[in-house]
């Protein structure tokens, strides 16, 4: 009886687990573990009263990075420019919390609690959403469940790139083709029917383009480099890592180390981040995800336009010695 079968029965009883033990630790363990490190806000006011401010802020080590603003105004455009999440200006009348909602909606409630918790007893807490998550989608629902589908679309551009056996310029121009379909698609669902984005339609689907084309390129430049394992490879770094460590629902500095910095510099976590900021800050803060998602890009078309893989040659079975014809007399 040949054990091959079984070997590979006992594989796949091995495998799964495998598999599923990796996605829940992927997935449930940053989410199980949010909270705030070095998370940056912004502090406003007389001096005296700021400082004390601040100090309470510093109390919980390593929870946030505090920035000094000389007034609202200052603390405002820190916002809109995404240095900060948020801002606490001290006032006569009490203390009054700039949030921006748009920037994550997790953010500006885990601030309201903790400003609130911190107010002197009696006190106020005047709150005002600097940057407002659009009407469509006030708690940012639908960007926090776009990047999975994105993440799935690259991957299926990449696999079927390479199972339809395309190379060279013709994989390259399907990828971005396909890539740029896929964004204005999106936008079209997104900010057009639900309302959900409300920066300018083009770049946000450029945005979208982008994410799509660097996830696509490199699975389907790995796949080039390594073959079909490539696209597994592909799915491990793009769906499993890069979907789950993007910090997109809530913010990268509310994930444990270093899984939101790894996140960022994966298309998935850059792509979140570009278009959280052309869809709601007109484009601050968008250099360094441009990059990434650019670099990405770059080395898995490289790869698809100048790569050439030999497939690998199977020896020949060994013919059978021909036959000599019977003498007849």
């Amino acid at each position: 009886m040949s054990t091959a079968p079984n070997r590979r029965a006992v594989a796949v009883i091995l495998l799964i687990p495998l598999i599923v033990t990796l996605a829940l630790w992927t997935f449930a363990w940053p989410a199980a573990r949010i909270a705030p490190r070095d998370l940056p806000v912004g502090v406003a006011g007389p001096a005296a009263a700021a400082q004390q401010l601040e100090q309470r802020f510093e109390q919980r080590d390593g929870a946030f990075d505090v920035h000094r603003y000389d007034d609202e105004a200052e603390a405002r455009t820190a916002i809109e420019d995404r240095t900060v999440y948020g801002a606490v200006v001290v006032t006569p009348q009490g203390p009054h919390l700039l949030t921006a909602s748009a920037a994550s909606p997790v953010v500006s409630q885990l601030l309201r609690e903790a400003v609130t918790a911190s107010a002197p007893e009696g006190a106020t807490v005047r709150v005002t959403d600097v940057v407002a998550a659009p009407p469509g989608d006030p708690r940012g629902s639908v960007l926090g469940a776009s990047m999975l589908p994105l993440a799935l679309a690259g991957m299926a551009a990449g696999a079927v790139v390479t199972l339809l056996g395309l190379r060279g310029t013709r994989a390259a121009l399907t990828l971005v083709a396909s890539a740029s379909l896929a964004g204005v698609a999106v936008t079209a669902i997104a900010h057009s029917w639900l309302g959900a984005f409300a920066g300018d339609w083009w770049a946000e689907a450029g945005a979208l383009t982008l994410t799509v084309l660097a996830i696509g390129s490199v699975v389907a430049g790995l796949a080039t480099l390594f073959g079909p394992r490539g696209i597994g490879l592909g799915a491990l770094l793009m769906v499993l890592l890069g979907n789950s460590f993007s910090g997109v629902t809530s913010a990268p500095q509310l994930l444990p180390e270093p899984v939101g910095t790894i996140g960022q510099l994966l298309p998935p976590g850059a792509g979140g981040s570009l278009l959280r900021s052309v869809a709601f800050f007109d484009g601050s803060a968008a250099g360094g995800a441009v990059l990434t998602l650019a670099l990405w890009s770059l080395a898995g078309l490289a790869a698809v336009l100048f790569v050439r893989r030999t497939p690998t040659s199977t020896p020949e079975a060994p013919t059978a010695p021909a036959r000599e014809p019977a003498l007849t007399g």
